[in-house]
């Protein structure tokens, strides 16, 4: 079987997703399996601007970025928005759609919305034969995720899927598999021998700071307020607000040593890690932007979260999604969140109901079930 696995590179969870599917499909089966970043099939101003105009609009205009979110969501703007957009991708991806009908894949599976459409289009129309699998990757479902033409949808929770069924899809055509994550968040870590591979205390209540692929947020405030308690900061691809926190690392602890971490003491600083599901392992809790794979991700190793610097839209949904499973705190002020914070490390009964509320929410096997539902 020939299977293409697509994704965009708009934000990382995306990429994320994609990899981690690919990869099962490598390691569990002979498949002939490939992945692609649609961007490489555009024009060469689509691809430098589609990834640059996202970030320009969620980190300097998110206003502006959540008034488009909000027209899709209006009933009868939905046929005009789609149309537009339809000739807006048809204008743009016109290499993706030549690569698309000349390879004859068995299976496209895709975890960004923009090469759903294209990939659905082209397959109500009769140009591929393609089975097409649409993978959401946020726990409340978009319109502009839903197209005719799409075979299959996976949903990251039961609330998901409703969302979804309720866009007019047959509830038959959603499954509820989780969002995927890399299999290795899955493996039961020794959270012992994690942390002191991660040369940090073994005794102090570790709080995990992940900014996302931006490094976004408030990080230097909350590294002052969160005073008592180990950090373990990842900055993403923000190499300023790394340099910045190496420096007040070096204030709470011994001279740095090197390397991707620096700081001896309650204070360690990471760029951008490969190893987050042993950061996870070795973390109480995590303060983390919502988005859905970094939710996922938590899901799994039973992490409890607390967020900030939501993005408005997308991100705003997948927390009102989790304090609908009473699985999430909303986002507050910087006090708030190490209101939540003291809570947690000062109630082991709590901190363990809520572990047990993840735990119902958490789908470990989800690489595996969307693999299946590419097979059958």
């Amino acid at each position: 079987m020939k299977i293409l696995v697509i994704h965009t590179t708009a934000g990382a969870g995306h990429k994320k997703a994609a990899e981690a599917v690919y990869n099962g499909l490598l390691r569990h089966t002979t498949h002939q399996a490939h992945l692609v970043d649609a961007l490489d099939y555009t024009n060469l101003f689509f691809k430098a601007s589609y990834p640059k105009i996202y970030v320009f609009l969620v980190t300097k205009m998110p206003w502006l970025w959540q008034a488009c979110f909000l027209l899709f969501n209006i009933p009868f703007l939905r046929p005009l928005l789609s149309l537009v957009r339809r000739y807006y991708n048809a204008i743009n991806t016109q290499a993706l759609v030549k690569f698309l009908k000349q390879e004859y894949f068995d299976v496209i599976m895709t975890t960004h919305f923009m090469p759903a459409e294209v990939s659905s289009y082209l397959k109500r129309t009769g140009q591929i034969k393609s089975k097409v699998i649409c993978v959401v990757t946020d726990f409340d479902a978009h319109p502009i995720w839903i197209n005719q033409g799409i075979d299959v949808y996976t949903a990251a929770c039961e609330y998901t899927k409703e969302k979804i069924v309720n866009f007019g899809i047959n509830p038959q055509s959603v499954f509820v598999t989780g969002i995927p994550t890399d299999e290795k968040f899955a493996i039961m870590t020794d959270r012992p021998l994690i942390r002191q591979r991660l040369k940090i205390n073994a005794d102090l209540f570790t709080v995990l700071v992940a900014t996302g692929s931006f490094g976004m947020g408030p990080i230097e405030d909350l590294v002052d307020l969160l005073q008592g308690y180990q950090l373990l900061i990842v900055c993403g691809n923000n190499r300023r607000l790394y340099e910045r926190l190496q420096v007040r690392a070096a204030g709470h602890a011994a001279p740095p040593h090197g390397g991707a971490r620096s700081g001896a003491g309650r204070v360690h600083v990471f760029g951008l890690v490969g190893n987050m599901h042993e950061l996870m392992a070795a973390a109480d809790c995590i303060v983390t932007k919502p988005g859905g794979l970094s939710i996922a991700e938590a899901l799994v190793k039973k992490l409890p979260m607390i967020f900030f610097s939501a993005i408005p839209g997308q991100e705003t949904g997948n927390i009102n999604v989790l304090k609908k499973y009473q699985a999430a705190w909303d986002q507050g002020s910087l006090r708030d969140i190490v209101g939540k914070i003291d809570d947690l490390s000062s109630s082991p009964q709590a901190y363990e109901a809520l572990r047990q509320k993840l735990e119902a929410l958490s789908k470990p096997n989800a690489v595996r079930d969307i693999i299946s539902l590419i097979q059958s």
